[in-house]
């Protein structure tokens, strides 16, 4: 069975993600695809708008054959840890492909631009470089930009300040570093930009233009045209169920009593808390009156929109330092969410060959190791009314992965 991984997000699942998935299928000729996806907390710093196991579904009834968890212990991290335990998970899974989307839609030269960093001078030369911007106060995707170009090892048309771009670097990277096989293959992000506020196609847009509807307005038909029927109905069927989305202002209040509440050095010893940042977060804590008001007041060129919500993430989620370089060196199990027949009968083929187990439920003799993500589902259910919470807790850790027949 000829297999290909894709790692993916879902929040929520839209048209451009379909399109993503067929093309998978078709530049490979895959009979299985295999999502890498993120769980209940994103790359970005942001709750997921539903359940992992709500997107999880989603993606089977778009086409996805199977789905497992991309571990907090990478979901919510920069682009380069972000990359390493997906491909890590992919390469344990046996995928023979990865196809990612991408701004440039050119993998020919990220490939190339990649290989260079494998001279071990080059590649020093191209991390003191960072460094130095970082220094001088530009974000890390501004530094990693900026580091090409000063080096003059970038191509004209690719612009690597892009996210998918970057994201997209950082996977070749990932997979050359771990000496995989993994073919890999990009598609162009089609109609919509990932930073796009609105619509701008009567049928593509982007999660984050879909999720700014579906926050404005009480009635979100708006976003039917750019979402597949089964997606529609997924989120309605959430609302009705959960009673709630998830939004960053929802968890505003415990936010915010945890860093009032929690002296600078504890904070300190929290993951990305860094640089004495926690006198600047404690600050402001005590001034803002919602999230937005609190992120625009704490960030700085230097600190991103983007660092600072992970750096909150992990603040809710108490998640030391310590944790963190425990866990991060690669993923330690491999948790099913969902599969099709064809998912099923992937897995039994390869089942034998795996080198780190395969979690289907959760259980104590796994407890230790996947300790992060129980803290992160648990946060993440605290915006619901008691019914619903308990309903959303037992689905993870008593219930098996969604299996569609």
């Amino acid at each position: 069975m000829i297999s290909t991984g894709i790692v993916v997000e879902y929040n929520p699942f839209h048209n451009g993600h379909l399109h993503h998935i067929k093309e998978a299928r078709r530049k490979t000729n895959a009979d299985v695809i295999i999502a890498v996806m993120s769980g209940n907390f994103l790359q970005r710093g942001e709750p997921a708008i539903v359940s992992k196991w709500a997107r999880a579904q989603m993606a089977l009834e778009a086409g996805v054959d199977l789905v497992i968890e991309l571990p907090y212990t990478f979901a919510v991290q920069q682009a380069e840890m972000f990359a390493n335990g997906a491909i890590a998970l992919l390469n344990a899974l046996g995928c023979e492909n990865f196809c990612f989307g991408s701004e440039s839609g050119d993998v020919q030269s990220l490939v190339k631009i990649a290989n260079m960093l494998q001279n071990t001078t080059t590649n020093q030369r191209f991390q003191t470089a960072i460094r130095t911007h970082i220094k001088q106060g530009m974000s890390y995707p501004s530094s990693l930009s900026a580091g090409f170009k000063q080096l003059g090892i970038i191509e004209d048309d690719i612009d690597l300040s892009l996210p998918n771009n970057i994201l997209g670097f950082h996977y070749i990277l990932a997979a050359q570093h771990q000496q995989t096989n993994i073919r890999p293959i990009t598609i162009s992000r089609k109609a919509a930009n990932y930073h796009d506020q609105t619509f701008t196609s009567e049928t593509i847009a982007s999660a984050t233009a879909i999720r700014r509807a579906i926050f404005s307005s009480d009635n979100i038909s708006d976003i039917k045209k750019v979402v597949p029927a089964t997606s529609f109905h997924a989120l309605i069927n959430y609302k009705q169920t959960y009673g709630s989305f998830h939004h960053w202002n929802h968890y505003w209040p415990f936010l915010q009593y945890k860093l009032l509440t929690t002296s600078a050095n504890d904070l300190s010893e929290l993951y990305e808390v860094v640089e004495g940042i926690e006198y600047r977060l404690k600050k402001y804590a005590l001034q803002a009156q919602c999230f937005s008001e609190f992120m625009n007041l704490v960030k700085t060129k230097r600190y991103t929109w983007t660092r600072i919500q992970r750096m909150c993430v992990h603040i809710l989620t108490n998640t030391k330092k310590v944790e963190m370089k425990e866990h991060q060196k690669r993923p330690e199990y491999i948790r099913l969410l969902a599969m099709n027949e064809q998912g099923k009968q992937y897995l039994r083929s390869i089942k034998k060959q795996l080198s780190i187990p395969l979690i289907s439920k959760f259980s104590a003799k796994f407890e230790s190791v996947m300790e992060l993500d129980s803290r992160s589902t648990q946060v993440f259910a605290q915006i619901l009314d008691a019914k619903a919470r308990s309903l959303l807790l037992h689905r993870e850790y008593s219930e098996p992965p969604i299996i569609q027949t």
